[in-house]
């Protein structure tokens, strides 16, 4: 198994039929979770997913709609009796703060915690998070309005390519980093300070001659065949509005 499952697709409001946006990719039995909102436990066994398979947690930025629900997985894996070592992942300005609020748990003083590695990596283009024998993660900043990192998934299976931009305004990061990839999950919060329009996302598909494009982190109350019609007016490509539990297949 190799896919890609939305576990919430809202901008920062999020309602009660979409979270707030998050992912994970599995490969095998590995996971690896992109941003940890809401209650992570939850979410993940509605995927079919064991918290214990969750190996890596990649944190885009610092933004309570991506991080909330960092210090409650924590806390539950340990409950259930956790003893594997995970791998936290971000720019320094993400795991610096991504600490401090375990340190404001006074997580040090819970007996017989599992290994945690926090790993701060380089603000610069195309840097590696990841790079085994199944996966190549390539992780560039994009354009927020603090640090942030969008992502490229290289599968070694079958070469495939998955991206992701985070949230971001249109930049040419993203670009390089969706350059002919099978699937973009493009942010699609609106013409704003640190987002993208639909018409956007879809020029950027366009321009990185993106395969297939998502759209994810709208407001829940937008109608999507009109977030659909918006990007399709620039891409000539597939657009799909991404929903929670929506599964990406990249076998």
């Amino acid at each position: 198994m190799q896919r890609v499952v939305i576990l919430g697709s809202a901008s920062a409001v999020s309602d009660e039929h979409h979270e707030n946006s998050h992912l994970l990719v599995q490969i095998g039995d590995r996971v690896i979770l992109v941003d940890c909102v809401g209650n992570p436990i939850v979410r993940l066994k509605k995927a079919g997913i064991h918290p214990a398979q969750v190996q890596e947690i990649i944190l885009t930025h610092f933004h309570p709609d991506h991080v909330s629900g960092f210090p409650l997985l924590l806390m539950d894996m340990w409950l259930m009796g956790r003893n594997d070592s995970l791998k936290v992942i971000g720019v320094a300005h993400t795991i610096e703060r991504a600490q401090k609020m375990m340190d404001l748990y006074e997580w040090d003083r819970w007996p017989n915690f599992f290994p945690v590695q926090f790993i701060a990596i380089e603000e610069q283009a195309m840097t590696p998070l990841l790079d085994d024998q199944d996966v190549l993660i390539l992780a560039s900043p994009v354009k927020h309005l603090l640090p942030t990192i969008g992502l490229r998934f290289l599968f070694k299976n079958n070469g495939k390519v998955f991206s992701y931009s985070s949230d971001t305004e249109p930049c040419q990061a993203v670009v390089e980093l969706a350059k002919d990839a099978d699937v973009l999950l493009h942010e699609a919060t609106g013409l704003s300070i640190g987002h993208t329009s639909r018409e956007q996302c879809g020029e950027i598909a366009t321009q990185a001659n993106a395969k297939l494009l998502y759209l994810t982190h709208y407001p829940p109350e937008s109608d999507p065949e009109v977030l659909r019609h918006q990007s399709q007016s620039t891409f000539a490509g597939p657009v799909v509005v991404a929903t929670d539990f929506l599964n990406i297949d990249l076998t």
